[in-house]
């Protein structure tokens, strides 16, 4: 059944080749949605691939009776993704949601990462999830409603080891994501982050195991969290039944939804006198030791089997 706040919704779905935004754009799809499935058809490195993925996915979609074009240009700039914009107003007459969900990987350990590297993965998921809502805001505000849905990642939210480019740009849309709600809220708009866990072309980049290790992990994760569970979370955030929801953070893994929270103050000190560096040094590192964040990663902290 399609749901009634999806229903003829225009939808851009980025990264819509493959992983979790195929499965978005494919859920949106089912859901009664008309999508625009822009791929740019490249490998995770960020080298050309597959130029037909975001067709064939439309193929996909047309076979059920839904309606999707493909688009292959990149978010990574500001002209591209103001035409893919275009192209959907082109093709159904309005744009109502936008999920960015293009990225690439460029996985180095920090003092060996090249400044090419760290470019080029802010520039597709930074710069894209940018790019893409910013295109989209002027028709937004136009029509006085639209939704913006963003992946972000647990690498940034908690931490990971040789993913300082993705942590910082995935960081970098929680906030971006957080700043666009409340600019946007005036006009009808709303925007939320998911941080998903499913296997995809992003979870095999994993570093740090043996071959044997990594099949074992890979195989696990191929069943236990798969693309399409994440889809329903990202419909959903696009359709009107969520138009109360914005500025939040959500976490979606095998059957489990999170939600995160978000950076606040949880100590304080206060000195009448005011502060030496010597005053902090005798006072601080007691005073907090037992509420500083510990360097952990995400298996640390979501450390249970996905449900």
């Amino acid at each position: 059944m399609n749901t009634p706040s999806l229903q003829d919704k225009v939808v851009v779905v980025t990264g819509a080749g493959g992983g979790v935004g195929r499965s978005v754009a494919i859920e949106l799809a089912k859901e009664g949605a008309q999508v625009v499935v822009n791929d740019l058809g490249v490998s995770l490195n960020g080298e050309q691939e597959k130029l037909s993925a975001a067709q064939e996915v439309v193929n996909e979609i047309t076979a059920f009776g839904g309606k999707a074009i493909a688009n292959t240009l990149s978010v990574s700039e500001w002209d591209s993704a103001e035409a893919i914009i275009a192209a959907a107003i082109t093709a159904f007459g309005r744009v109502d949601a936008v999920v960015n969900s293009a990225g690439i990987l460029r996985d180095s350990i920090f003092h060996k990462m090249t400044p090419s590297d760290f470019d080029s993965v802010i520039k597709v998921h930074l710069y894209g999830a940018f790019n893409m809502s910013r295109a989209a805001a002027v028709h937004f505000r136009e029509q006085g409603a639209g939704a913006l849905v963003h992946m972000t990642s647990t690498s940034g939210l908690i931490g990971g080891i040789g993913q300082a480019n993705y942590a910082a740009a995935k960081m970098g849309i929680v906030g971006l994501s957080r700043s666009m709600a409340m600019d946007m809220a005036r006009f009808g708009v709303r925007s939320n982050c998911i941080a998903p866990h499913a296997f995809s072309r992003m979870i095999e980049s994993v570093p740090g195991l043996s071959p044997q290790e990594q099949e074992k992990y890979l195989e696990k994760r191929r069943q236990s969290t798969r693309p399409e569970q994440i889809a329903p979370l990202a419909a959903f955030l696009c359709a009107d039944a969520a138009k109360t929801i914005s500025g939040q953070i959500f976490g979606a893994r095998g059957n489990e939804i999170y939600l995160y929270n978000q950076p606040r103050p949880t100590r304080t000190l206060h000195r009448s006198e005011g502060w030496s560096v010597d005053s902090i040094a005798q006072t601080l590192p007691n005073a907090f030791k037992n509420s500083l964040t510990p360097l952990e990663r995400t298996k640390d902290v979501i450390s249970w089997e996905a449900i």
